[in-house]
């Protein structure tokens, strides 16, 4: 209130304070109240008034200092965060690509050094496969070799007729050494004329030589009999020495080729992740920059409003105080024996003031006086105006130039009113419309972030069951391999029993056969006996190979059966080491296929995870801002919210009071009304 107002008020008071009904005044007990007193008593109703506004005004300022600091703080906080948290994730987002480029040079290499490494296998496969045919032909050559020199020997000990024919398959040996070669053809040349001479005497010398030579023969090809099984011995070491190279050249090169194709398919699926990071990193990114520029955008508004209103409190305190030292020195001033004192001395009484002022007011327009007040009274009660009762009032007691001004002043306020009320109205619905945008968009918000995190859960929940599904398989299939693997190495256990087994009696039954035959091939000229019936008839001629009643066909029989059994054997066992293998190999793959599934749907679920506590707080910085607008809005109610007359009709009851003074003011002036 400033101090115009103030004194406008206290003479208003002076002129009014007495009423009065016609020409009479009814004095009460403070008859000798004089108007300086009133108005010293009007003046601490003020100074008391503006000390309490003044006070209010400071407790109120203190509070939205509080609240600017806070939000001042807290923004300036988030814009650093955010601000740390931009330099974070370019950060991330630079490492993540590296991270991508390093891993896609990575498996190039990698995929470069797989076909290298399996260029290398195929070649050292040919190879080896050149070397096996080699070594099969070498083998095939010493074999047949050994096995003509053997039967040559027995021919020559035995001084058969097809020794020229021995010897020629031991000639055409290709590993039979030239000097031997020649050596051969000479006793063969020697042995044709050695026949020779049984029909002629005269070659006896011939045949004398053949005997001497034909041990030196015998001699020759058991030497080189032991030299080509050395040799075949040295041939096959050195075929086991070039295969266990080869298996351990293609087990490396196999284990190499495996684990490079197991780091590709891990640094691919790694390589995927840090760019699929990247990506992320970046709408983050982009997120984290546009709540920044709002955060900055927000501080700016929060710092020109703060300072704003604490420019324009300031100017309020020191118009406050200003005013309230002018009151509190003009009470001093009336207080003062100059004033209060000459006023109790010389003045009259409020009192006395009042019945002059009545008696002025008695005067030819007390007909207008009480049309007026007729009027007044009926148009608030139409309208029901306490401002119309309150003019009414008056103007039955008040001098007629005080109730024209009254009127006046009236009319001026409901005016004021009118603009202030249409200023607030603006601002309510303004703030009204702001708010409810607020409400309604943060709870769609926290519908959409509740709806995702519903969604979110369910995906975890059901990454989670899939994750254990695929963990139980790759338990169980691995427990199939355990019991493969066991039953494996029993059934190829037994296999390799059977085939030793087998090996061992074809070696028993080739080493009968043997005998065997040396005894019947050391019987010169005898037969295997088999009874004494007919002696002299078995003393005919050569015992004969079948003579013996079957036995060496019977071992021949069981001799093939032996073959026919480690063969068999032997087949069962590679097909089942093939089978093992081959099933072991699809378990293996099955189980890498269902890891790498594993270790997706994990990853999956991590983020799942990470994106349910980012909703999270979503949600909850979301509800906060929900509450604080709720809270806001419980605010505005009191002020905005029409509960009792709506602002229409209040506007409609101000026109038509403004309406029905300004016709008081017409009945005052002696109009007629229309």
């Amino acid at each position: 209130m400033s101090i115009i107002r103030t004194l406008v008020t206290i003479s208003l008071v002076l002129q009014t304070a007495v009423p009065a009904s016609s020409a009479r005044i009814s004095l009460n007990t403070h008859a000798k109240v004089t108007p300086i007193q009133k108005v010293l008593e009007m003046m601490g109703e003020a100074l008391a008034k503006g000390k309490k506004e003044k006070n209010i005004e400071e407790v109120e300022f203190a509070k939205f200092k509080a609240f600017c600091e806070d939000v001042i703080s807290d923004t300036t906080k988030s814009i650093e965060e955010a601000t740390a948290k931009i330099e974070q994730l370019n950060a991330d987002i630079l490492k993540a690509e590296s991270d991508a480029k390093i891993l896609g040079e990575e498996v190039t290499a990698l995929e470069a050094q797989v076909a290298q490494e399996e260029s290398e296998l195929a070649e050292a496969t040919a190879i080896r496969k050149k070397e096996k045919e080699d070594y099969d032909a070498s083998h095939l050559d010493y074999s047949e070799s050994i096995d003509a020199i053997e039967r040559a020997i027995a021919v020559l000990k035995k001084r058969a007729a097809d020794i020229p024919q021995s010897l020629l398959q031991v000639q055409n040996s290709k590993f039979l050494p030239v000097r031997e070669k020649a050596i051969i053809q000479s006793f063969i040349e020697m042995t044709k004329r050695a026949d020779l001479s049984e029909d002629s005497l005269s070659l006896a010398p011939e045949a004398n030589a053949y005997e001497n030579q034909s041990g030196g023969i015998v001699a020759m090809l058991e030497k080189l009999l032991h030299k080509f099984e050395d040799e075949l011995f040295a041939l096959e070491k050195a075929e086991m020495t070039l295969q266990a190279n080869y298996d351990m050249l293609a087990q490396q090169l196999t284990a190499s080729i495996k684990d490079a194709k197991q780091d590709i398919a891990t640094k691919t699926a790694t390589k995927a992740q840090r760019l699929e990071d990247a990506a992320a990193a970046k709408g983050e990114l982009e997120t984290t920059v546009a709540g920044k520029m709002e955060d900055e955008k927000t501080l700016s508004d929060t710092k020109a409003e703060c300072y704003a209103k604490s420019d324009e409190f300031e100017k309020n305190q020191v118009t406050r105080k200003g005013e309230i030292e002018a009151i509190t020195k003009a009470m001093e001033i009336l207080s003062s024996p100059a004033v209060s004192g000459n006023a109790e001395k010389h003045l009259p009484s409020l009192a006395q003031t009042a019945t002059s002022l009545l008696q002025v007011g008695v005067t030819p327009h007390s007909g207008s006086r009480q049309r007026l007040v007729q009027f007044l009274q009926a148009k608030a009660q139409t309208i029901g105006s306490r401002y119309l009762l309150l003019v009414a009032s008056r103007a039955s007691a008040d001098p007629f130039k005080k109730v024209k001004k009254m009127i006046k002043d009236m009319i001026v306020k409901l005016m004021e009113e009118a603009n202030a009320e249409a200023e607030a109205k603006g601002f309510c619905d303004a703030e009204l419309a702001t708010n409810k945008q607020t409400r309604d968009i943060k709870s769609a918000k926290i519908d959409e972030l509740t709806a995702s995190i519903d969604e979110h859960t369910a995906e975890k929940e059901k990454l989670t069951t899939e994750i254990a599904d695929l963990s139980a398989a790759i338990a169980e299939l691995k427990a199939k391999q355990a019991e493969a693997t066991s039953l494996r190495d029993e059934e190829k256990a037994k296999n390799t029993g059977i085939i030793a087994d087998a090996q061992e009696g074809q070696k028993a039954v080739e080493m009968a056969i043997k005998v065997l035959k040396d005894f019947y091939n050391s019987v010169e000229g005898g037969a295997f006996v088999q009874g004494t019936e007919d002696m002299s008839q078995a003393m005919k001629a050569p015992y004969k190979p079948g003579a013996d009643g079957g036995i060496m066909g019977m071992l021949e029989v069981i001799l093939s059966d032996f073959a026919r059994l480690e063969a068999e054997t032997q087949s069962a066992e590679d097909a089942a080491q093939s089978e093992y293998e081959k099933f072991m190999a699809d378990a293996d793959q099955d189980n890498a296929v269902k890891q790498t599934e594993v270790d997706h749907k994990t990853l999956a679920k991590q983020r799942c995870e990470e994106k349910l506590t980012e909703l999270g707080k979503d949600l909850e910085a979301t509800q906060a801002e929900l509450d604080a607008a709720l809270d806001y809005y419980e605010k505005l109610k009191p002020d905005c919210v029409d509960e009792g007359l709506s602002y229409e009709e209040r506007v409609a009851r101000r026109k038509e009071e403004i309406v029905s003074l300004q016709e008081a003011l017409k009945i005052l002036t002696g109009e007629e009304l229309a």
